[in-house]
């Protein structure tokens, strides 16, 4: 651990090698090292040192796959905008361990403002769709529930602007 991520709260330092190391990877992590020191400008060894950093400080979370959603199947998205009634620590606990069981949702997200929870949902179909709607609220009781069915994804990105 560094000095910097050894207080508690305190980000760690990324410079802007960090970042750049971050931006290639963010592009395609299944380069060599040698290819990844190339683009940076660095040797093997300073690139592996600034990645196990970041790995250890959890800059770098993971190492995943993106997958195409259409091409597996899940042709459709529904973005769920709910509103509760509801804001005690049971039912916080009951809505995160439903959001964390039903694999459909691919993303969940608390907000401030007039909606309280917004969930990216990815389904097969629109009856699918239905299916993971109804076994959602026989889990978990919400106030006011609102979904979209995205027409078109417009851009899709994991890359952080860095």
């Amino acid at each position: 651990m560094t000095a910097d991520t050894a207080r508690a709260g305190t980000p760690p330092t990324i410079d802007a090698t960090d970042r750049t190391i971050l931006r290639i990877l963010q592009v395609d992590a299944s380069l060599s090292l040698e290819r990844i020191a190339q683009k940076a400008g660095l040797s093997k060894t300073a690139v592996w040192n600034r990645i196990q950093r970041m790995q250890q400080d959890k800059v770098i979370e993971r190492n995943t796959v993106i997958v195409d959603p259409a091409k597996v199947g899940l042709t459709e998205t529904f973005f769920i905008a709910i509103k509760t009634s509801a804001h005690d620590a049971n039912w916080l606990e009951t809505f995160y361990a439903v959001v964390r069981d039903l694999p459909q949702i691919t993303e969940a997200h608390r907000l401030a403002g007039e909606i309280d929870y917004l969930l990216k949902v990815q389904v097969p179909s629109t009856r699918d769709f239905d299916e993971f709607y109804k076994a959602l609220v026989k889990r978990v009781s919400i106030y006011s529930v609102t979904s979209s069915l995205s027409m078109e994804t417009m851009k899709r990105s994991t890359a952080l602007p860095l």
